[in-house]
């Protein structure tokens, strides 16, 4: 419950909030309702036609993920917040794509775990609004539980919905993260960005598995980001070889889209690409062993896929990568791994590996 808030000024305080936002190193902040009917309708779609996979965590928690009130009693507003994360001096990605023998990871897992940073700075403007109006009822988040960050996003005039289902933005394209500050504070509301997609249909076209199945569809089963980060299990046979030298998420679609002409480089520290993630041989991954992988990656988010997943998919992408003695001599040092999982894997990338009469 709000105490001493009863005169304050919510226009004024809105206009402080975006200020104090930006200040913490936010590049956009915008107000929004809570109300996500068509979202909902369109949440319960996907999730009917199963394009979820095995994200259990997107049904469990019903109509939480769209009735923000329900998640947070109370809730009367979500401020949303932008803030870029493109690594300033990060290998150009599409470069690193066209070199099978090197591993590509999607450009915001090249520093430190996201969720960290907004969630301190999230931390901190809630204290800037504490102090400006008393105790007022609040939770921060930050791609860390049931929330429609996009559709918030786009209701709070952060940015709109592109076809490829991220949100878009003219002024910074879309390598940014969101976070959310859920309140009970009556503040003004932004209204919603138009769409400006267009007729361009660029990252529908170039998606390497057609994970975006129509315009703003995506079939999350398909999708290289959800078959290296959220799928524990094998990679299907039929989807190994459009994988090519991805080996933690994908960003094909940010790519080629026209409006990331637009975008900034981020300013935060915390974001600098370590330990030369962003162009580095798969070989030379595939040789750490668990102990290195969890000194080298604590406080990244790739930390949190597991040593074992992380071999799962170096070991396709090497299945991909340009035949060699040394991609083979790689892949046998791991052909007898404990895990079965990676056994499968590594058993199935000599095989692609084996299967020209000449190696390199």
């Amino acid at each position: 419950m709000q105490n001493g808030t009863s005169q304050t000024d919510y226009a004024a305080l809105a206009a402080n909030i975006k200020e104090w936002g930006r200040a913490l190193g936010f590049q956009a902040v915008g107000i929004s309702d809570t109300s996500l009917d068509d979202a909902e309708a369109r949440l319960l779609e996907w999730l009917a036609r199963g394009n979820h996979g095995e994200m259990d965590y997107m049904a469990k928690h019903g109509t939480k993920r769209s009735r923000p009130a329900e998640l947070v009693p109370g809730t009367l507003r979500v401020i949303s917040l932008r803030m870029d994360y493109y690594p300033p001096d990060a290998k150009d990605g599409g470069e690193v794509l066209q070199d099978g023998s090197r591993a590509f990871i999607s450009r915001y897992a090249l520093g430190r775990d996201y969720h960290k940073v907004l969630r301190n700075r999230l931390e901190k403007l809630a204290e800037k609004i504490r102090a400006e109006v008393g105790d007022f009822s609040y939770r921060v988040f930050s791609d860390s539980a049931p929330v429609l960050e996009v559709e918030l996003a786009h209701k709070a005039h952060i940015g709109w919905r592109g076809k490829h289902t991220l949100l878009l933005s003219r002024e910074h394209g879309s390598w940014f993260f969101l976070g959310e500050l859920y309140t009970d504070l009556p503040l003004p509301i932004d209204m919603p960005e138009e769409n400006h997609c267009g007729t361009c249909n660029r990252c529908i076209e170039v998606c390497p598995t057609q994970a975006i199945v129509a315009p703003y569809q995506l079939d999350a089963r398909r999708c290289i980001s959800y078959l290296t980060i959220e799928l524990k299990g094998s990679i299907p046979l039929e989807l190994r070889p459009l994988i090519g030298n991805r080996i933690y998420g994908c960003d094909d679609c940010q790519l080629v889209c026209p409006w990331n002409r637009f975008a900034h480089k981020s300013v935060e520290a915390d974001f600098i690409v370590r330990h030369g993630l962003d162009d580095v041989a798969l070989t030379e991954l595939f040789a750490w062993d668990e102990t290195t992988f969890k000194e080298k990656l604590a406080g990244n988010a790739i930390h949190r896929i597991g040593y074992e997943q992380w071999l799962r998919n170096i070991a396709v992408a090497l299945g991909n990568a340009p035949k060699s003695v040394k991609v083979q001599a790689a892949l046998q040092a791991h052909a007898q791994h404990t895990s079965p999982l990676v056994r499968e894997h590594v058993a199935w990338a000599l095989e692609q590996q084996q299967a020209t009469e000449k190696c390199e």
